[in-house]
């Protein structure tokens, strides 16, 4: 629209003495002509662009315009980009749009890291990247291996976990064997106790379970184990077997009328046997015999003989020192061959001969007086000086019934002036006089008088 401008005025112009009037007036017209806008301008607004995105527009005019008055776009961002501002945008009389939008680059946050392990991303943290998990040497990766980095902002999954399944490892000594010490059952083994090693632990507790080192190991084999745990109860366990030798010798043969004592077991490296003979005979040859590492036995065998008993000394001492440490006596005393207590007691003594020969008891008689005096062991007769020594020696009566028991040293343990019964007899030997390997002995032997 234009307007036009019209004045009306009136004007004096005074020259001397006279005055000159000019008229006028104003006026404003208005004309219905000047620039018209189009609203059908195909470019009312700016064409509009979304960087990382796509815009879709619908126009009044067709699809063939973008940006013509009423136009209405919908923005949208590329995957793994977010639109920030307006979804929807229209084109303005006043040719701007509604309002305005840009997309941003999408992240996920940032993954902390994982115990014992390590993770590895394609595009750092951004939207499609993804993270592969790995563990440390003796840890397994436990669920899901890789997260991703979802359009959303968000990771896939959960948080994986890194678990110690690398049992640890041990190694036990070598198996040994070894011979029992001289005289013994067992011998001494010692090793070194195993080291135990782990991918995750440093320090492990290993277990024994059986016998420990440097201690005495019996006869045979015996197996020993040990195992050790990691933190997370993984198990391992090894084994040796430590087996303990003892060498042995053949059985010893006891001597005939005789027997042994043997030291340890009897028959093994480092025993002793000492050579017994029975009473009435006496021992020829060595008095023990060793086993030897190579398992034979040291010396030769020895013999039980009959004993020599040499009646016709002159003097009590030598007549007893043939029996020193190897005998018993008993000493039978009576006024002569007649007197009923000794004939009694005679009869019982014959009948428990093998009995006193079982406890190495020698039996002397003394009868009667002087110049008819008699004394004898079995049949071999005594001297007169022997007799004579014996009875001054032990106050030996000669008037009445009396019998007297030395033992092995000589010395008069009992006398008895009564005949005693053999089992009286035997009961009082063995209670006072036999060591315990006698008793033990003669128990085994018992039945053999039967």
């Amino acid at each position: 629209m234009l307007l036009r401008f019209v004045a009306v005025f009136s004007l004096y112009v005074t020259a001397g003495s006279g005055t000159i009037e000019y008229d006028g007036y104003n006026d404003f017209v208005e004309e219905d002509y000047g620039p018209q806008l189009d609203y059908k301008d195909p470019h009312w607004c700016h064409s509009p662009g979304l960087t990382n995105g796509e815009v879709t527009c619908h126009s009044p005019r067709g699809r063939a315009y973008r940006s013509t008055l009423g136009t209405r776009c919908e923005m949208s961002c590329d995957r793994g980009y977010r639109l920030i501002g307006k979804s929807s945008i229209t084109c303005l009389p006043s040719r701007r749009w509604s309002g305005t939008s840009f997309c941003r680059k999408m992240r996920c946050h940032v993954l902390p890291l994982i115990p014992h392990g390590r993770y590895t991303c394609s595009h750092f943290f951004m939207v499609d990247s993804r993270c592969d998990f790995t563990c440390d040497a003796g840890y397994r990766i436990e669920e899901q291996h890789s997260r991703t980095c979802e359009r959303r902002g968000s990771w896939s999954g959960g948080q994986p976990n890194c678990e110690d399944t690398d049992p640890p490892k041990i190694k036990c000594p070598l198996s040994r064997l070894k011979v029992a010490e001289p005289g013994k059952l067992t011998a001494m083994v010692t090793w070194d106790p195993p080291k135990a090693t782990d991918t995750a632990d440093k320090s492990l507790d290993v277990i024994l379970v059986g016998q420990g080192p440097r201690t005495d190991f019996k006869e045979g084999a015996s197996i020993i184990r040990y195992k050790v745990y990691d933190q997370a109860r993984n198990r391992a366990a090894c084994k040796f077997i430590v087996r303990v030798e003892v060498r042995r010798c053949p059985t010893l043969p006891p001597p005939q009328q005789g027997f042994l004592t043997c030291s340890s077991d009897g028959n093994n490296y480092g025993a002793t046997c000492e050579y017994h003979c029975e009473g009435g005979y006496e021992r020829r040859g060595v008095s023990s015999r060793v086993c030897l590492f190579d398992r034979s036995w040291a010396g030769e065998p020895a013999e039980c003989v009959p004993m020599e008993i040499k009646s016709d000394v002159k003097t009590v001492s030598a007549l007893l020192e043939q029996f020193y440490e190897k005998k018993r006596l008993l000493i039978m005393s009576g006024p002569n061959i007649t007197d009923p207590d000794y004939q009694l007691q005679n009869i019982m003594i014959q009948k428990a001969d093998c009995g006193l020969d079982l406890r190495r008891v020698t039996v002397i008689e003394l009868l009667g007086s002087p110049p008819h005096e008699t004394g004898r062991i079995k049949e071999s007769l005594l001297s007169s000086e022997a007799i004579e020594g014996l009875r001054q020696s032990f106050r030996i009566s000669r008037s009445y019934f009396s019998m007297l028991l030395l033992d092995e040293l000589g010395m008069d343990r009992e006398r008895f002036i009564y005949p005693m019964a053999s089992d009286e007899l035997f009961s009082y030997i063995d209670s006072f006089l036999l060591e315990e390997e006698e008793r033990e002995r003669l128990e085994l032997h018992r039945d053999f008088c039967d």
